[in-house]
């Protein structure tokens, strides 16, 4: 049991992994288009909830997969409350509709997966072929973590243990939540509570607790889900625990007048006691979304305290291109353009700065922010590009055309210069797979190297914003000294070569990383050069 239940988990949390990676590199910006335009507005964000767990059946599913996406950036905090609630609700349909169950076809779904990984050379059929092993894989670890347990599931002992403590309230709460941790599936334990209700093993009173426990229990995938990922994605995960722990509350708190409601709506609509069940399932997570939808902003804030740092998810979109300003006023809008290029600009600089941290450290941890800054200069290329095409078509004065016309190559630099630290970052990932050494006179030598580098870059993208000649020319002169030191390291390297003290590897990643730096330190140039012209 422990064993398979430890494979699960393990199946499970790769399997996320990979299912988020693919995501990103197959959807990007079409996913994020997507989901800004149907969960900005929190009652829709509710409604996507309901309709992706009502197809693929599982709310443990939903918030999983909600819960990757606000960690690879793709999904802000609040969009994600109102998905996490719809879920909620979502999960309470299947016990009213006979639909798909997609852990059966899991299996056929990562065949597919696989032949898609590796019998296609297109990238994006290979990108969907990765979401679709890792999505089968989640449900397969799913499977595997609740088959493992499933012994528990008719042992006499513990049926009756759970059938004793229910007649407590605030300890059917808890039994409720252990088995559905222990099962990983509400949908499992709320059709054991069903089977033990209409055996009349249990009573309505002592039942209701015990499905509010489920309710929390099921809130263990996010977490799961969540370890290691970002701070967003843990307060994702956060929240959903949270807003079922609040909801149990509320429900006990009144469990009284809810179990009339029970029995009035059962007499009502002469319903089975199986039905009897799923309707009070149903009807807690509806009400709950609704008593706490209103409070989304509240509850963004409440675990931005509970779980302090720094939101590591990557503003894609543009904050500055306004396309009302293109016709109106194109000088303003010319502005505009020129300040979502500044912020390109200072994603490039933090990529630098990660990857530089990446160098002395070797965190790898960080490479996964690295490429979500590298992804969002790419959008940000294309969106401000698509912008200043369109503002061409409009009358400019002398001044503002010779700005128009240097912003496009300033966007082609900065894009080159996340191109450089993408291939810096490979490199580091090499050496670090095939246990490459580099002498600690190399790894000082690239340091000192990369800090000059950077602060180039840095004074570039200033001379930029300020329009400030005096720092493009400073930038002129530090690009000719970045220049003259990768000249001189190059042949400090070679001399340690010669000596045997760095290894043919060594010096193949030290050159690549001094060329990529020397390349950054170019585009760097070209920036000063356009403010001076």
């Amino acid at each position: 049991m422990i064993f398979q239940f430890l494979g699960g988990l393990g199946l499970f949390l790769f399997a996320i992994k990979f299912m988020g990676d693919g995501l990103q590199k197959a959807a990007g910006d079409r996913l994020r288009d997507i989901l800004d335009k149907f969960t900005t507005n929190p009652l829709m964000g509710v409604l996507v909830g309901i309709i992706v767990t009502v197809l693929i059946q599982s709310s443990s599913g939903t918030t999983v997969i909600t819960v990757g996406l606000v960690s690879a950036g793709l999904m802000k905090l609040r969009q994600a409350i109102g998905v996490i609630m719809g879920a909620n609700i979502g999960t309470t349909i299947t016990a009213f509709i006979i639909g798909i169950d997609v852990g059966a076809y899991a299996y056929p779904i990562m065949a597919v997966g696989a032949i898609c990984l590796f019998f296609f050379k297109k990238s994006i059929i290979q990108n969907i072929g990765q979401v679709l092993f890792g999505f089968a894989g989640l449900f397969i670890g799913l499977e595997l973590m609740s088959g493992g347990m499933k012994p528990l599931r008719d042992w006499q002992p513990f049926l009756d243990l759970t059938v004793q403590m229910s007649d407590v309230p605030i300890l059917g709460v808890i039994v409720g939540t252990i088995f559905t941790l222990i099962v990983q599936s509400s949908s499992a334990t709320v059709g054991i509570l069903q089977g033990l209700y209409a055996e009349d093993l249990i009573s309505l009173h002592g039942a209701l607790p015990v499905l509010f426990g489920d309710n929390i229990g099921t809130t263990i995938t996010a977490i799961l889900a969540a370890l290691g990922a970002s701070i967003a994605a843990k307060r994702a995960a956060a929240i959903h625990l949270l807003f079922n722990v609040v909801g149990t509350i509320i429900f006990m708190l009144i469990l009284g007048l809810f179990t009339n409601y029970v029995e009035w709506i059962t007499g009502l609509l002469n319903l089975e006691p199986k039905m009897q069940i799923a309707f009070a399932h149903g009807t807690f997570n509806v009400m709950n979304t609704l008593i706490q939808l209103p409070f989304i902003g509240v509850w963004a804030y409440v675990v931005t305290k509970l779980i302090p740092g720094e939101d590591s998810a990557i503003e894609y979109k543009p904050k500055f291109l306004d396309k009302n300003l293109i016709i109106k006023s194109p000088s303003i809008a010319l502005g505009q353009a020129k300040m979502e290029v500044v912020r390109m600009g200072e994603y490039s600089i933090l990529g630098l700065e990660e990857t530089l941290t990446i160098l002395k450290t070797a965190d790898t941890k960080l490479i996964g922010k690295v490429g979500q800054l590298e992804e969002a200069i790419n959008n940000l290329d294309r969106k401000s590009t698509e912008y200043l095409i369109e503002l061409s078509k409009q009358s400019l004065s002398n001044h503002d055309s010779k700005l128009h016309h240097a912003l496009f190559d300033n966007i082609r630099d900065i894009e080159r210069i996340g191109d450089h630290v993408e291939n810096i970052i490979e490199l580091l990932q090499y050496k670090d797979s095939n246990r490459v050494r580099l002498s600690d006179q190399a790894l000082k030598e690239l340091e000192d190297m990369f800090i000059f580098t950077l602060e180039t870059v840095k004074v570039a993208i200033e001379s930029l914003d300020k329009q400030d000649l005096s720092l493009a020319q400073q930038v002129i002169e530090k690009e000719n000294e970045i220049d003259n030191m990768e000249r001189r390291l190059r042949k400090l390297h070679i001399k340690r070569l010669n000596e045997g003290v760095c290894s043919g590897s060594a010096g193949i990643v030290f050159a690549d990383i001094v060329s990529n730096l020397e390349r950054i330190g170019d585009h760097a140039s070209n920036i000063a050069e356009t403010v001076i012209s």
